[in-house]
């Protein structure tokens, strides 16, 4: 089955939602075309090349849903690539192609207890990811940021610890993240464990969940969103070649 042809949509408004991340809100004519309840969903956000190059696309999270719009939140640094460089200067009724959506990746939510971690890309689907967990959840939710003024309010559970990780310059060891989650307290009983982060933390992260703690498929949903010194199709590669070495060893 052919993928549906990209839909256009327009600015509706802008947001700074913190010092590092702005929120555009997408709407139009085209949302016709866009399916319901696709919050955590990921879209593509495409951008034409001149010259008959092909076009750069971004995947990014749809963070809420409501009629006619979508919000999607970019992470802002100085050293801007397509997307949030076209983020930082959209203007009320620009227009962009956004193809998808494409599958949720939502947290398994049969567990004892829940183990939310990530950094600032990932923070708009751990965010519906915490709107998910059931009043009595307890566990932890761990989030990487640049800045502590780039501390969103998240409403949580009673139960459940959220961790607001300070780091301005994300290591390409992905150790700070890594050791942060493995000095909290484990807990006892089945948790379910949703992961999304730069590429080396999501590796050193894999490792400790799956070989220390023994997490299999159906507690963990792991990813990397973005590698340190990499564009997106440099970083679909690594993740590529990353997937191939785990099947052989």
């Amino acid at each position: 089955m052919s993928k549906p042809a990209p839909i256009s949509l327009e600015v509706i408004r802008t947001k700074k939602l913190s010092s590092h991340m702005l929120r555009v809100t997408l709407g139009g004519a085209g949302m016709a075309r866009f399916p319901d309840k696709q919050e955590s969903a990921y879209i593509k956000l495409i951008f034409p090349q001149e010259n008959g190059t092909r076009p750069l696309m971004r995947t990014y999270t749809v963070r809420h849903q409501r009629h006619q719009e979508i919000d999607v939140d970019f992470v802002i640094h100085e050293a801007s690539g397509p997307a949030s460089t076209w983020a930082r200067s959209a203007q009320v009724g620009d227009k962009i192609l956004v193809g998808g959506p494409g599958p949720k990746k939502l947290l398994n939510t049969d567990a004892d207890w829940f183990l939310l971690v990530g950094d600032m890309t990932a923070l708009p689907a751990i965010s519906v990811n915490i709107s998910q967990l059931p009043t009595h959840a307890r566990g932890y939710v761990v989030i990487e940021i640049l800045d502590n003024r780039d501390i969103q309010d998240l409403t949580v559970p009673e139960n459940i610890d959220l961790h607001w990780l300070l780091n301005p310059h994300p290591d390409p060891s992905g150790e700070t993240l890594g050791r942060y989650v493995e000095n909290l307290n484990w807990l006892p009983g089945k948790v379910s464990a949703w992961v999304a982060s730069e590429f080396s933390s999501m590796q050193k992260l894999r490792k400790y969940l799956k070989q220390t703690r023994l997490l299999n498929k159906e507690q963990l949903y792991i990813s990397s969103y973005w590698k340190i010194g990499n564009d997106e199709d440099q970083h679909k590669t690594e993740k590529r070649q990353d997937a191939q070495q785990l099947e052989t060893t």
